[in-house]
């Protein structure tokens, strides 16, 4: 996405708007509960599919992947900004839909969005509902997501996705997201949704880190030159890279982290190990699902991830075109201390080990 031409000022301004009034959102979208009940009548968008990972881990082409397949649903950009209240921004916009070109996302890593491609948004209700959980320089580590309202507005925000995705997709019955920030969540979200089938993501962790490294400078450069895209990602409760990066501090590895400055790949690579030592840590769990990105690019038998999941086989392999050859960069590893290398690595081939893929 280039946010310098594709938001104009009005759209702009509507995006800031929206931010600024996720609180009254919520009680918009209690009146759209009630508005478009006949719609939501024999939904209930069971056992959602929740994927994270750290970012650059292939998150987004699972999520094409499985949003493509007709059993499920998710957020796209047609859902900004109010995402809060899907049903009636889709209602207000009806008039003013228009097709949109496919073009190469902020990120430059070749993945091309559209309108109607599916995105991470349902932060945005985090955000709403634990506001005080991003006021810090880092993001804690969830011990607690069962707060009742917010539980209660979640399952029926899922249903209205579904519900809106079902208008064009009739076999849609159930939800899928991609949020990087679930994986602080692990294993507080299933207080939550008990019913999610969480799929964490997990790459080789130098390529990965590379990829980190090299987009946080990127963003870096990005939201300097244009505020609106600074504002925008913080927004979505994007704080992966650039000028918002608020890392998870997983077991407070941030105060003892060696190196300290994000711009260097050390910084990326501590962060890798503590994020993943946190997955490991509950990776036996029957509804965590690890998936090995190199893996999933490649010709793996998809049958395992489809039996996990519930999902008939078919519509996996029908989306299989949708993966290719994962990028690989050089990496220079004499930046890189020997002992914390080995250590990632070894991390990695444990959780490749439980993948099921």
């Amino acid at each position: 996405m280039n946010f310098e031409n594709r938001y104009g000022l009005l759209e702009r301004m509507l995006h800031r708007f929206a931010f600024a009034t996720r609180t009254a959102q919520l009680g918009v979208a209690d009146l759209e509960r009630r508005m478009f009940a006949r719609d939501l009548a024999g939904i209930d968008a069971a056992a959602p599919v929740l994927i994270t990972a750290l970012p650059r881990a292939g998150t987004t082409i699972l999520l094409e992947m499985l949003a493509a397949a007709p059993s499920f649903a998710s957020h796209t950009y047609r859902d900004m900004p109010f995402v809060l209240c899907p049903l009636l921004w889709s209602r207000f916009t009806a008039a003013f839909r228009r097709a949109d070109t496919p073009r190469e996302r902020a990120h430059g890593d070749g993945i091309e969005i559209s309108i109607d491609s599916p995105e991470a948004f349902e932060e945005m209700l985090w955000m709403a509902f634990f506001a005080g959980h991003f006021r810090g320089d880092t993001l804690p580590v969830w011990t607690d997501c069962a707060r009742p309202d917010f539980v209660e507005f979640f399952a029926m925000h899922r249903r209205k996705v579904v519900a809106l995705r079902r208008r064009h997709k009739p076999g849609a019955t159930r939800y899928v997201s991609k949020n990087n920030l679930d994986i602080a969540r692990i294993p507080a979200l299933w207080r939550a949704v008990p019913d999610a089938h969480v799929v964490v993501l997990v790459r080789d962790p130098l390529q990965q880190v590379e990829s980190l490294h090299r987009q946080h400078l990127r963003f870096l450069e990005l939201h300097a030159r244009d505020p609106f895209a600074r504002r925008y990602m913080a927004g979505i409760g994007h704080f992966d890279f650039g000028a918002n990066l608020k890392p998870i501090d997983f077991g407070g590895w941030y105060a003892g982290r060696t190196t300290k400055d994000a711009t260097e790949i050390g910084f990326w690579l501590e962060y890798w190990i503590a994020a993943y030592r946190h997955v490991l840590r509950h990776a036996d769990h029957e509804r965590l699902h690890v998936v090995g990105f190199e893996r999933l690019c490649g010709d793996a038998d998809l049958g395992p991830l489809a039996r996990c999941l519930g999902v008939d086989l078919a519509e996996l392999e029908a989306q299989r075109g949708r993966l290719g050859s994962p990028r690989e960069h050089p990496v220079d590893t004499s930046r890189l201390r020997v002992a914390v290398v080995d250590e990632a690595r070894q991390l990695h081939r444990a959780l490749v080990q439980r993948s099921v893929v």
